[in-house]
Parts: C-alpha cells; sequence; structure tokens
C-alpha cells in the first residue's frame, strides 16, 4: 500500500485587472435610464439618485451603520438583501470601513433616515474575481435607506 501526496503551487492570477470604470458607462447608463433612474456621477465613477437626503446625521468613514436594502445585478437578480435593521446584538450595525468602496462613497451622500440608489462600477464593488454569487466584473445596483448612523 502506498499514499500519493499532490502538492499545488499558489499561482497568482495575473489575468484579473479590475475594469476601468469608463468601460462599464454605456452598461450603467442604459440601467438607469431603462429604469427610470435620475443619477449624478461621483468623480469616483459611481452613480447614484438621492430619493431623500435623510435629516439626522451623516455617515463617516468611522461610522457604523444600520440599514435596510437591496443589491441587483443589472440583469435584475437580487443577489442579497436586507429587510430590517442591522442593529441588534445578533446583526450589529455595519463598521462603514468594513463595505465596498461603492458603499463607503455612497452612503456618506445622505443623513440618517436618507434613502438613496446606487450603481456601482465593478471596480467600486468586488472587482475582477467576483464574491459569492456575484460573477467577476459585475456592475451592481443597490437601493439603500440608511436607518441609523453611530
Amino acid at each position: 500500500m502506498f499514499t500519493v501526496l499532490f502538492y499545488t503551487a499558489c499561482i497568482k492570477d495575473k489575468s484579473c485587472a479590475p475594469k476601468h470604470v469608463s468601460t462599464e458607462i454605456p452598461q450603467i447608463e442604459a440601467y438607469a435610464t431603462a429604469n427610470g433612474l435620475t443619477t449624478t456621477v461621483h468623480p469616483s465613477g459611481l452613480y447614484y439618485q438621492v430619493i431623500d437626503p435623510g435629516s439626522g446625521t451623516a455617515a463617516a468613514a468611522n461610522s457604523k451603520i444600520s440599514i435596510i436594502y437591496t443589491g441587483k445585478l443589472l440583469s435584475g437578480y437580487i443577489f442579497d438583501e436586507q429587510t430590517t435593521p442591522n442593529n441588534t446584538s445578533y446583526n450589529p450595525a455595519w463598521p462603514l470601513t468594513d463595505l465596498i468602496e461603492g458603499w463607503q462613497i455612497g452612503i456618506p451622500l445622505i443623513k440618517k433616515g436618507g434613502h438613496i440608489k446606487l450603481i456601482i462600477p465593478s471596480a467600486l464593488a468586488y472587482g475582477c474575481k467576483g464574491k459569492g454569487v456575484v460573477p467577476g466584473d459585475a456592475v451592481l445596483f443597490f437601493d439603500i435607506k440608511l436607518v441609523d448612523v453611530q
């Protein structure tokens, strides 16, 4: 009897490079038009529409946030959703710095009680690698209500 061991070396995938935001503009603008969104373009390339600016505290980089949101691929597929705020001991508020760059840019554009829609270029989301059911190079749409800022 003998045992065969297989060793694999770590090979870095050099083919994965984030898309430049400019290459996704036609896709983003077509989605906005098809879904009746009147967006503003942030210098980062994030597209957003403030539905309600809110009137409470604005989120800062060091804030923890509680939100209600829906995340979709541009195909309409809902890949993530939270219908109750994350402000319990079971599901605590999230540090804004732990979230994708598109949220770090977009959420501070509203205040507590506000509502914003974001179209996030892939480089400001999960990039070329994707995450879970989100494929690489996916532009994402989020509908976010900022329930609380700590």
